[in-house]
């Protein structure tokens, strides 16, 4: 495949993730709890990641809620939109630097995936705690547990449940594709 095919095959994926991203969060009715339970705008990110590199991850992760704002006015862009805005984009840089430097068999996935939810969600908390620290507000350990943590534990569950299928599954297709 060229490289301008690869690269406009790899634009057009990340357009549809980004709607995606802007999407999903419909699907919570744009109540705040249930959207941190379900972080619905994560699941394209971490897939655009995968599949699009790292460079789109990033892109993609940092402009999707900042996007989100501008259009829905959802999330409030202080402090949750732009720490989202950093936390994505570290999914995304991440899985995609992990997923690229890592041998293509599916435990990888999983060693990728968590790598990168793990920076992401102290990306976010260090974002989060500088944004409060701003206002001065107040921050600590529970606050990030509890916010990267346990209120999200449904999200994690499904992220580690669905990305790895979907990147298989992407792969087998374009293996096919190839042929």
């Amino acid at each position: 495949m060229s490289s301008k095919r690869n690269n406009l095959n790899k634009t057009v994926i990340s357009a549809m993730l980004l709607a995606l991203a802007l999407i999903l969060p419909l699907i919570t009715g744009q109540l705040q709890q249930l959207g941190n339970a379900l972080c619905p705008m994560h699941l394209p990110v971490l897939l655009c990641g995968f599949i699009c590199g790292p460079i789109y991850g990033l892109v993609i992760g940092f402009i999707a809620p900042l996007l989100r704002f501008l259009i829905f006015s959802m999330p409030p862009i202080i402090p949750i939109g732009i720490s989202m805005a950093f936390e994505l984009a570290a999914y995304g840089l991440v899985a995609g630097l992990m997923y690229k430097c890592l041998p293509k068999k599916k435990p990888y996935i999983y060693v990728s995936l968590i790598t990168a939810m793990l920076l992401g969600r102290a990306v976010w908390g260090i974002a989060r705690a500088v944004l409060y620290g701003l206002g001065k507000a107040d921050f600590g350990i529970p606050a990030f547990i509890a916010g990267a943590f346990t209120n999200a534990i449904p999200a994690i569950i499904i992220q580690i449940v669905l990305i790895p299928i979907l990147v298989i599954a992407y792969e087998k297709i374009v293996k096919n594709q190839s042929k």
